[in-house]
């Protein structure tokens, strides 16, 4: 399983044709405590960088971009009585959404995670 990063802060772990989509840690840190979180329906079409999700926290709202294209398969139930779990396990259990992989091309823009790293260190 291969795992991609986006500018905006969303991780993707990519198995075959389907990729599991979150927010990683360093996104969760600058938002603070999560209270909610609006994951989308199996079945919804997503664009690359088109909105997928919304997370609040006691800062701000804010919107989770696809970082690619593809159809929601399943957003992550487990959310929506547990929200925080996006701050204890941001890039494991507290997964947004998964969906199917349009075009595996759009993967190569994205980061790895020492890229992401490098990334992060620049802002």
């Amino acid at each position: 399983m291969a795992r991609y990063f986006t500018q905006e802060h969303e991780w993707l772990d990519v198995d075959g044709d389907t990729a599991t989509v979150g927010i990683t840690d360093h996104a969760q840190e600058q938002l603070g405590d999560i209270v909610f979180v609006e994951v989308p329906e199996a079945g919804k079409e997503l664009t690359k960088g088109g909105e997928a999700a919304v997370v609040e926290s006691v800062k701000a709202a804010s919107d989770v971009y696809a970082p690619i294209a593809g159809t929601v398969t399943e957003g992550n139930a487990a959310l929506e009585g547990d929200p925080e779990l996006v701050n204890t396990s941001p890039e494991a259990d507290g997964w947004f959404f998964k969906m199917t992989v349009a075009d595996k091309g759009e993967l190569d823009g994205l980061m790895d995670a020492e890229g992401y790293k490098s990334f992060c260190d620049s802002l």
